[in-house]
């Protein structure tokens, strides 16, 4: 096997470097990083949304993406019922009524909410009904309690009404065969409790897409045990994870996978019955290298590297139809490149919106330094109205817990004055 060392080649003119294990990392540079831009409509143009589907009860469906069409086999209300306590009337028997001129009726019964009586009202006859009463044949009025007064059986109608005043009518919310939701809505809370009033206990979804989370990394280990000299605890499968959960996905988290050939190439294929791969990096150049390497033979990497600070090392590929996406191993770069590219891929499979971005304008409290050619994601804090840098280094995972947002920095510009007017992209 031929070794290439970049840089090598005029000093060692006809020479083969000979590797004797063909799996040993290639420790290459970049070379073709790409625009942010560029990088984010490589990773949606490759993105297809989830088309299996899954019933889900009631009580479970917020959040989740409608399947299909739902039409309504009841009307809402299903009976015109009283819209406040008072008296169910003929309207014409109350014209004329006046403050000194009331109109007598003859109560002839009370129905209560709930109840299915089955009262009938001729002329001059009234039923005393409660909010949300069925209303009895024969009447087309509520008269409000407060405009009567009743002596025994008598009721005294001081005010007169129109036909349907204080009557909500069958059908007046939702008609029988209407369609309430159609796909592909997202079911807020209110639109479950449309569904709720036509009587739907389970509701056909899209299902999420499953995610399946690979941290590479001899040195890590499961948060809750007990740390060894020279481990640290796995940051980027819980962070991920997270950002899975809140943007549609469900995520799985699967075993380390060790910086060796054989391990990551065993894990991978066992991930790919999974919608979505997510490998967050080991430390080193090497074995980033071996991971692109492994992904590279089954599949094919559509970029590796983008002109953004942090996430430099980012890559994304398809093996048949899964996304596999590459993020760095430090917690905040990794972090930063999960709402970058996988938020908006994740959404695109579950048939959710993208988000709505809140951006507000701060003054910059002090003068920061960027890196021309590449795009930086800086995060800060607010607090009144300037922004402060919470920036720390890509390892530092407060760097995004202690922030409020960002601001983005243009591969343009290596400088940020103090009271610059800053736009901040804000988390959330």
């Amino acid at each position: 096997m031929i070794l290439y060392l970049p840089g090598l080649r005029d000093h060692f003119s006809g020479i083969n470097l000979i590797c004797i294990d063909e799996h040993v990392p290639l420790m290459r540079p970049f070379r073709d990083l790409i625009p942010f831009e560029k990088a984010r409509q490589i990773v949606l143009d490759n993105i297809r949304p989830v088309m299996r589907m899954e019933s889900v009860p009631l009580t479970r469906a917020a959040g989740r993406v409608l399947a299909e069409d739902i039409r309504s086999e009841v009307a809402v209300p299903p009976f015109s019922r009283a819209a406040e306590d008072g008296y169910a009337v003929r309207a014409e028997d109350t014209y004329g009524a006046g403050q000194y001129a009331p109109k007598e009726l003859k109560i002839v019964g009370r129905i209560n909410t709930g109840e299915g009586k089955e009262l009938f009202i001729s002329e001059g006859e009234a039923v005393e009904v409660a909010t949300g009463a069925l209303i009895p044949e024969g009447a087309d009025a509520v008269v409000r309690v407060e405009d009567t007064e009743r002596d025994g059986e008598v009721l005294r109608v001081y005010r007169p009404v129109h036909p349907g005043f204080d009557i909500a009518p069958a059908g007046e919310d939702i008609k029988k065969g209407e369609v309430v939701l159609k796909e592909g809505a997202l079911l807020t809370p209110a639109r479950v409790g449309a569904l709720a009033a036509i009587g739907v206990a389970e509701v056909k979804v899209y299902s999420r897409p499953r995610v399946a989370i690979l941290p590479s990394g001899d040195e890590l280990v499961r948060p809750g045990s007990k740390l060894e000299r020279g481990k640290i605890y796995d940051v980027n499968s819980y962070t991920l994870a997270s950002v899975v959960e809140q943007n549609g996905g469900e995520a799985v988290l699967l075993d380390y996978v060790r910086d060796e050939y054989e391990d990551i190439e065993s894990k991978l294929l066992k991930a790919l019955e999974y919608d979505v791969v997510v490998f967050s990096g080991g430390s080193s150049v090497g074995e980033r290298d071996l991971l692109v390497d492994v992904v590279s033979k089954h599949g094919e990497i559509k970029f590796h590297g983008v002109q953004i600070k942090p996430g430099k090392p980012t890559w994304f590929a398809l093996i048949g139809d899964v996304a596999v996406f590459g993020m760095p191993g430090f917690p905040t770069s990794c972090l930063n490149d999960a709402y970058q590219f996988l938020v908006p891929a994740l959404r695109r499979m579950a048939h959710l919106p993208m988000p709505v971005e809140r951006v507000v304008q701060r003054k910059m409290a002090r003068r920061i330094t960027s890196t021309l050619g590449r795009m930086q994601f800086f995060t800060v804090r607010i607090d009144d109205e300037y922004a402060y840098p919470a920036y720390k280094t890509s390892g530092a995972i407060t760097s995004l817990a202690n922030s409020d947002g960002y601001i983005v920095i243009p591969a343009t510009s290596d400088l940020v004055e103090k009271d610059e007017v800053v736009e901040v992209h804000l988390w959330g």
